[in-house]
This record gives C-alpha cells, structure tokens and sequence, in this order.
C-alpha cells in the first residue's frame, strides 16, 4: 500500500510528464530560395503535442547558420516559446554526403573481403587434408586403390589450387580497391566540413493537437550564378537565348526535390543605406616619378630594368623616348596622391518558370523539383528562353585583327531581368566561342558579338607608292598611306562597319595633316574612322586612308 505522501509524489511526477515532453524529429528540405551568395532553407513538419510544454529536437539542419536568421513558426494554437540552435559533433554527423558514400562502400568491401578469406581458408584447408591422405596409417592398399587415390588427389588438388589463386587475387583487388577509398575518405575528412546541426525548439498548448511547424534560416555556403546560352541560325532570324543558372551548396544537408527559388539578391549586402561623413579638403602633392632603376616598395631592391616590374599600368610612366620607368607607389589602377603625409588612391522552359520581381530583387521560381548534393559541386537549372529581335552587322578593325565578327543589335532585352555573366555562342549550329552580357553599360540597345565569319574577307595593306619620308627645315614629315579591301563571299548582302584610326597628338610639336579617308565617320578626339558599307554577294570594296606626322628632328615617335 502507497502512504498518502507517496501516493502525491506519484502524482506529481505524472503530471509533469504529461506537461512536460520531449520528441525527436529529423527536417527535410522542402524549400530553398537562392541568392547569388547564400541560401535560405524551409522545412516543415507535422508534430503531435500534449497539453503543455513540449520539446522537439529538430535534427538534419544545416552546421553553419546565420542564427539571426533562425525562424519557426507554429499554427493550431501552439505557441513557440524558445528555439536554440545547437552543432552536432557525432562522428557520423560530421561526414560530408560524399564522405559517407565513400565510407560505406568502404565497409561493403570489407565485409566482401572478409567472405573472401573466409573461402580461401576453406580452400587452404581442404588443400591440407589432400596432402595428409598420404598417411595411411600403415594400411596395405592394392595397387589400383593407390592408382585411384593418387587421380583423386590430383584432380581435387589442381581444382583446389585454381581456386585459391582465384580468390588470392580477388583479395589483392579488394586491398588495393579499399587504399584508394580510404585516401578519398582522408581528403573529403581534411576539407573541414562542417559539423550537422540541430534546433531545440520548446513549445506550448493548451490542450493536446497536431501542429504544422515551419523552420527557416539562411546559410553561406550555397549559391548560383547565372550564364547564357545565344544561337543564331542564320541573320535573317531572331536571336533564341537560354538563361540557365550554375547552382551549388554545400549546406551539409541533401535537398532532395525540393522548390527552387532563385533570387538576385544578396543578404550579405546588408540592407541599410550607407551615410555620408565630412569631407575635409587638404593640400597633396602628387608622388614625383623616381627614375632610379630600383623599387622603393620593396626595400629599394635593384632592377634590371622597370619592365621586370611592370605590376599594373598605374606604376608603370612612358619618357618621351618611349621607354617604360617605375614610378614609386603604383600598385592598382588610377592615380596616387599624398594627403597629409598618408597615401590615397582613387578608385520553352519558361513554362516552368516564374518572374517575381520584388522591389530592387527579382524572383525566379522553377517549377521542376529539382535535387542538388551538398558536394559543392554546380548543377545547371534551366531558367527561361527567349526570343529576341535583332538585326545584324559585321564590325571589322582590320588594324588588329583582319576577321570579320558578326554582332547582333538586340533590342527589348530590358524585360529578361539580366545579369552580368558569360555566354556561350552557337552559330548556324556551330560553337563558335564564349562572350560577356554586362547589362550594365548597355543603353537601349545590346550590342552582342556572335563571334568571327571567315566568310568576310578582309586585308588591310600599306601603299608604298604614297609612303614618303622628307626633311622639311627643322622637321621630319612622314606620310602613309592604307588601303583596305573587304569582300563579302556570301550569297546575301551584308552590313558591315569598319574602324580604323588616325594618330592623335597631345603635343604641341608633333602635327598630323593632309588626312585622307574616304568619306569616313572621324572623332576628332578619338582619332577613329568608321566607315558604313553594305557590300552585295561577291562584290569588293576599297577604302583609302591616309595621313601625314611633322615633328622636330632628332626625336622619335611611336608611329
């Protein structure tokens, strides 16, 4: 019989297990929306809860979280009260996904080889009891018993010797097969995965009831880039372009078909604008060249020449003889000053997808589900395709490079939300090379190169009939002469823009006249020439250019 104070005690403890529970429960990765740096996660779960408190430990959540960005939400009246996030250091948890591929098939060979010995023992053994029949223990056998015995011997002996070279090099194969998993397991281990996570989460209910909980959070270590896929099939048609997106993550949690969101924003931008702080004007004086054959960035090491150094263009100044000299201080690109004594530097498958265009970030939502590994490695996702209406032109600078390249002019591109990254281009079927979409100095239309056609035949040649080097009192005059031929040997009419340049000078002693450029487009600024030609199928068309430097004897120019 219980007495009355133990029959409270009882009591007491009873009803604290029924206000007061714990559960385990293991999160699947229902939802991500990547950013180009970053991912956010959700995953949710039907849990049953008592009257009370209770606490689920919610297992398979990624290792290295941004804990500001922890949510869990609860409905049917279950209120969440604390939700604590905690690493899991189990061994097993602390394997990478491919780690643990490579672990198990690590120990499904061992448990072959194992079998493996076990047959070569039993082969061995059998082996040695051949051998011991031999021993007759002093009995007399007639000469056809020993006839027999010794065939006996010798077939099960041969078949038995066959046997175990057999299974000896099955085991040489499973040692050497398991070395070389166990070196890939050592190098996924020194990668520095980072342990799995959990989240203890601590709620309340009135009364006993399912509740649909939600878990979100954002993590570092995932991300896409976008890249392009342009096909033209021939310049009378429009431009088809496949948007695709490089996706990667390496969470340490799987995400199995999940809901794909791609986004272009990025939450380590931070989302508060940024303040202006006085700006106090002072005196500088700008860094004087040092021409000393030495660097004085590096202990005034000696050089050779300023060459040897060469880092970037803004330590690098040109004398009047042409001659490249380090200048003390340049080390990235503009200009390089002293203020105050401290050195200051200025500076079909659209179908499928969704465009949500959120204030300054735009949505893609892929309908597909779609699985990525935790390996780090990157997945193509599909995102759109488009058709764009362009019309097409060869630009040539024959100065530098005497192919023609075709360059589609697009126009309505503002609406395809994209962004700065490489293409692959595909012409009349053919990969013809990689390019670069930068959308952000592109006005109304996008200019994009399609690659070279050798179909336009371009030569630029020097007129040395023109050419002619004369003393004219204290001054040298040079003329040249060019003349340019481009050929179109397709069957259609093209469009084709050529650039050349004459010299410009910013010294009062050098002088460029008597130009010459057959009713060419010129910059005066610039120095550039463009000329706008339609050539008609087989047809040839010559261009001359030409032009005269005066400059004072005894010096030299860059011509």
């Amino acid at each position: 019989m219980l007495s009355k104070r133990s029959f409270l005690v009882v009591v007491c403890f009873l009803t604290t297990l029924l206000t007061y529970a714990q559960t385990q429960h293991k999160l699947d990765i229902k939802q991500a929306t990547v950013f180009l740096r970053g991912a956010e996660l959700y995953s949710t779960t039907k849990i049953s809860l008592q009257a009370g408190e209770t606490e689920v430990l919610f297992t398979n959540v990624a290792g290295n979280i941004n804990l500001q960005s922890l949510n869990v939400g609860a409905d049917n009246g279950a209120v969440v009260q604390s939700a604590v996030f905690r690493n899991n250091y189990l061994q097993d948890e602390t394997l990478s996904p491919r780690a643990k591929e490579i672990k198990d098939s690590i120990e499904y060979l061992e448990d072959r080889r194992h079998l493996n010995n076990n047959k070569i023992q039993s082969v061995e053994t059998q082996i040695d009891l051949l051998k011991n029949s031999k021993n007759l223990n002093g009995k007399e056998l007639s000469a056809s018993d020993i006839q027999q015995l010794l065939g006996l011997i010798k077939n099960n002996m041969n078949s038995l010797m066959d046997e175990k070279t057999q299974l000896t090099k099955l085991e040489y194969d499973y040692v050497e097969r398991i070395q070389k998993l166990q070196r890939q397991l050592n190098e996924e281990k020194q990668k520095g995965f980072q342990p799995g996570g959990q989240v203890l989460v601590k709620l309340f209910s009135k009364k006993a009831t399912t509740s649909n909980i939600e878990v979100s959070y954002v993590v570092p270590n995932a991300g896409w880039a976008p890249s392009y896929d342009l096909r033209v099939d021939d310049i009378n048609k429009p431009v088809q372009l496949a948007y695709k997106a490089h996706v990667y993550q390496n969470s340490g949690v799987e995400w199995n078909k999940i809901k794909l969101t791609l986004s272009t924003g990025n939450p380590n931008e931070g989302a508060e604008a940024p303040n202006l702080n006085p700006w106090y004007l002072a005196f500088y004086r700008p860094i004087t060249p040092q021409y000393m054959n030495q660097t004085s960035d590096y202990e005034s090491l000696p050089m050779r020449k300023s060459k040897s150094m060469a880092p970037t263009s803004a330590g690098v100044y040109n004398d009047k003889a042409g001659s490249e000299l380090s200048i003390s201080g340049g080390r990235g690109d503009g200009s390089l000053y002293m203020i105050d004594g401290a050195q200051v530097s200025n500076s079909s498958i659209q179908n499928y997808v969704a465009v949500d265009n959120q204030g300054v970030n735009t949505l893609f939502d892929i309908e597909l589900p779609y699985s990525i590994p935790s390996d780090g490695k990157q997945i193509n996702v599909a995102v759109k395709t488009a058709t764009l209406p362009a019309t097409y032109r060869y630009f040539v600078v024959p100065k530098l490079d005497r192919d023609a390249f075709l360059q589609a002019q697009i126009t309505g591109w503002e609406e395809l939300n994209l962004l700065p990254a490489q293409t692959n281009i595909f012409y009349e079927g053919t990969y013809v090379g990689q390019g670069y979409i930068d959308v952000r100095n592109v006005k109304d239309t996008m200019n994009l190169s399609l690659g070279r056609d050798k179909k336009i035949v371009v030569r630029r040649e020097r007129d040395m009939k023109l050419q002619k080097r004369q003393t004219v009192g204290s001054n040298i005059k040079e003329s040249f002469a060019y003349t340019i031929s481009v050929r179109n040997t397709r069957s259609k009419p093209m469009d084709i823009v050529v650039l050349d340049q004459f010299p410009v000078s910013n010294n009062n002693d050098i002088d460029i006249s008597d130009k010459s450029m057959s009713g060419a487009e010129y910059n005066e600024q610039t120095g550039i020439l463009k000329w706008k030609l339609q050539i008609q199928p087989n047809e040839t068309k010559d261009i001359h250019m030409g032009y005269t430097v005066k400059y004072p004897k005894g010096k030299q120019v860059n011509l």
